[in-house]
Formats: C-alpha cells, structure tokens, sequence
C-alpha cells in the first residue's frame, strides 16, 4: 500500500478487495531502522475498516516489541519483524503469535538466510528483501533468487511450515523467476499501482503462482 494513492486511499483499497489478491502489504518505516517515515497506527486502522482482506504489516521500526499488542489492535493480521531489529528475536516472535497473529522474520540483503537456522520452526513466514528497505520503486536485486532458493531449502531441511514473501523490485518480468526459485507470496507496489490496469497486472501475477504451485 506504500505506492498507493493516499489522495483516494479508498479507491484503492476498494481496488485490492475486488481483485485476486490475497492481502493488503502495509510497510511501517519509522526513519531510524529505515531513512524514511511512512505511517501509523490511525492509517492502519482506517485501512482495517474498509479492507476485505487480512492486514499483513512489515515492520520497519526499531524495537518492534513495544508495539506488537498496539498493531494486534489497530488490525494487523500477520506481523513481520526484522531480524536486525531484534535482540531478542524468539521471544518477540512469540509475543506476535501470543496476540494471535501470523508471525514473520524479514531479512535485509545482507543477511544471510542461515541466521534462521534455530528459529524457521516456529515462523509463519520469511520476508526476503530484495532491495534495500525503506523506499519504493528500487531495482530487484538479482543475487535474492539465490537467498530465496537457499531459505527453501532451509525451511525443508527443518520441516517448517513456512512462506516465503519476497519484497522489492518485484513485478510481471521476474515474478516467474521469483515463484520458481521458491517463493509463495509476491508483494508487488509499483507494478500494481503504477499500472494502467492494476487489477490485470495482479491477476497475471496470481496466474504465475497457480502456473507454479
């Protein structure tokens, strides 16, 4: 929803519960974590009162675990920290999954896929970043496909449950190869919202993950 229409937000929105897609992706960004700020828990909620759809929230932020009860509150469905963010990761992934929420880790480029080895069993999701977190529009980092084929194999290895969510750069030139190097959920902004028709663009996307599954 980042590169949504914040002048006609319930365009939009009205936009994303009529087509295929599976959720609303909102990107909290507190520009200490990240070099930009975005938006907050107000937004959130007004976006949970028109959405049809679950609310899946990718923290960008500092000290995540302050606020897990507050955006359980405000409407958010599936929580992603990050791992850089978080000293104590075991413990901030259960205060998610204690509030009833879907639980996620992301990882920036830089960080390795391994540092999950202790902790992808008790993950709902991983988030690959495939840019460099905090602004839209950025180019889809090529050496993701390796990271995300690498976190396949991983969640296997450990019989775990969990998706793979890659963000960034994504769009109808490489979602194919991003699905079959083992990802299950596309978060797609510019290539949606930037589109003449968004909602063809989204059922082209959802037709390369039915292609693949």
């Amino acid at each position: 929803m980042l590169s949504a229409d914040f002048l006609h937000l319930q365009k939009d929105i009205r936009m994303i519960n009529e087509s295929e897609a599976d959720f609303f992706h909102l990107d909290i960004m507190d520009g200490v974590f990240v070099p930009n700020i975005s938006y907050g828990m107000p937004l959130i909620k007004a976006i949970k009162k028109a959405a049809e759809k679950p609310l899946d929230v990718h923290l960008m932020i500092v000290q995540p675990e302050r606020y897990i009860a507050e955006f359980k509150k405000v409407g958010a469905d599936m929580l992603t920290v990050h791992w850089e963010a978080c000293t104590h990761l075991h413990r901030t992934v259960h205060q998610i999954k204690d509030e009833d929420m879907l639980a996620g880790v992301a990882l920036n480029p830089h960080t390795p896929v391994s540092c999950l080895e202790d902790i992808i069993q008790d993950l709902d999701l991983v988030l690959i970043m495939s840019v460099n977190p905090g602004f839209g529009g950025q180019r889809f980092i090529e050496r993701s496909l390796k990271r995300i084929s690498d976190l396949k194999e991983l969640i296997i290895k450990n019989n775990s449950n969990a998706l793979i969510e890659v963000d960034g750069g994504v769009g109808i030139d490489n979602a194919e190869d991003i699905v079959a190097a083992g990802a299950d959920i596309l978060v797609a902004g510019n290539a949606v919202f930037g589109a003449e028709n968004p909602t063809e663009i989204i059922h082209k996307l959802k037709q390369i993950e039915i292609t693949e599954a």
